[in-house]
This record gives C-alpha cells, structure tokens and sequence, in this order.
C-alpha cells in the first residue's frame, strides 16, 4: 500500500502532465468520448486550480477560508458550459441535493478529486455542510421549546443558536471574525461571506469546545442532513 507521501508524488506528477489541460476542455472531451458525467466532471474537477473567478458579473470563490472546497458551486460552473452533454434531471439533483446518480459508485470520489481537494471537499463538508444543518437543529430545538411554552410569535432564534452552540452572542462572533478576515462591518454579508464565516464558526466551536460537546454537535448536525435527504426520497412523508 502506498503512504501518503507516495500518494502525494503520483498526484502532484500526473497534475503537471496535465497542467496545460483546459478542466473545461477536458470535460467536454470526456462527455463527447462517452464517459460516465459524474466521473467526468470529478476528473475535470480535479485539474482545476482558479481559486475564484468573475463570469458575467458573478463571483465564484471556491476555496472557503482557503481550505474548504466548495466542489458544488464548481460543479455548477462546469455544468453551465457542458450542460446539453448531462441529463438535465441527473444535473439539477447533484446541484439542489449533492447527490450523483444511484448508478455512481461515490467510493471513487477520493481518486478521482486526489487527496489535495478531497481534504478540502470533507472540510466543506463537515465545516459548512453540517455547520450549518447543526444551527438548523439547535433552532428548530429552541423553536419547539419556545412553542411548547406558548410563545408562537418569535421568528428569530439565531442568538440563542449562537449561544448554545458557541457560548457567545451572534454580534460578538460576527464582529471578532470580520476584524480577523479584513471584512468592514456591513450589515449583509455575501453568499461567499455567509460561507466563510459559517466555516469560521465551525473552527471557532472546535477550539473552544470539550470534545463531548464536539462529538455531540457534529452528531446533532449529521443527523438533521440525514433526516432531511430521508425526507427529500420518493413516497417520504412530508409531514
């Protein structure tokens, strides 16, 4: 079996044979060729090294807090050149749900991004993904406590969210991770910014949490991501 350092070699000396590779180029080889989309897109994905771009005024950043790969919103840029080469229904599940078809064996995921982006792909995952499915527990947590005691009227929990998950008001996380990142004090953040501050978060909650309350919060939000897939499938009840 190889070790990492061997793993690493291999990646980074098949990147520079394809260094001059246009990742979009590719893809659309791939597809014309008769390649499965998913493992396609994942090759294509792969070579891709532009950390953020403008295309037709809108802004992509990739690379959240330069660690978390946000491979859905490349997928979508990749798919919105090659997009008459994917079967649109396939397509439109894997950039509302990030599911690929049953038929991809998802296993081949780590191969085919490499180890360097399938790092970042987990530090999404686990940094935004469930970050914020955990916040939508806690408030859904406090929504039915609030109701169970008669208050039916509020609709916004966020500062005791931030509380019970990271022992600090909304205001004071906001402005303390505006100041580390450069950001002025606006009163809207941006897609990306709403991003990065939530993977902020997800850092901030481990450095300061005991690993009990790490495990639980992790396993709290996984099980909101599970719950909700379960109630996207087919003949779920949507109650």
């Amino acid at each position: 079996m190889q070790d990492l350092h061997e793993v690493l070699l291999e990646e980074e000396q098949q990147t520079e044979v394809l260094a001059d590779v246009d990742p979009i180029e590719l893809l659309r080889r791939l597809l014309i060729d008769g390649e499965d989309w998913p493992v396609a897109l994942l090759k294509s994905m792969a070579l891709w090294t532009i950390p953020e771009e403008i295309v037709n005024g809108r802004e992509y950043s990739y690379f959240i807090g330069g660690e978390a790969f946000d491979w859905l919103l490349l997928a979508e840029r990749l798919c919105q050149e090659v997009g008459e080469l994917i079967p649109a229904d396939e397509m439109e599940e894997l950039l509302f749900t990030g599911k690929f078809p049953a038929s991809f064996d998802e296993s081949q995921v780590k191969e085919l991004l490499g180890v360097h982006k399938r790092r970042g792909y987990l530090n999404y995952y686990y940094g935004v993904v469930v970050e914020e499915a955990l916040q939508l527990a806690v408030e859904r947590e406090v929504h039915k406590r609030k109701v169970s005691n008669g208050n039916q009227y509020q609709d916004d929990f966020s500062e005791e969210v931030f509380q019970k998950v990271y022992r600090e008001s909304e205001a004071t996380l906001t402005e303390e991770f505006r100041q580390e990142v450069g950001y002025d004090s606006v009163e809207i953040m941006s897609v990306t910014q709403m991003k990065e501050f939530t993977y902020w978060l997800f850092k901030y909650r481990i450095k300061t949490s005991d690993k009990a309350k790490i495990a639980s919060d992790t396993k709290k939000g996984l099980d909101a991501l599970h719950e909700m897939a379960s109630s996207r499938r087919p003949g779920a009840d949507a109650s």
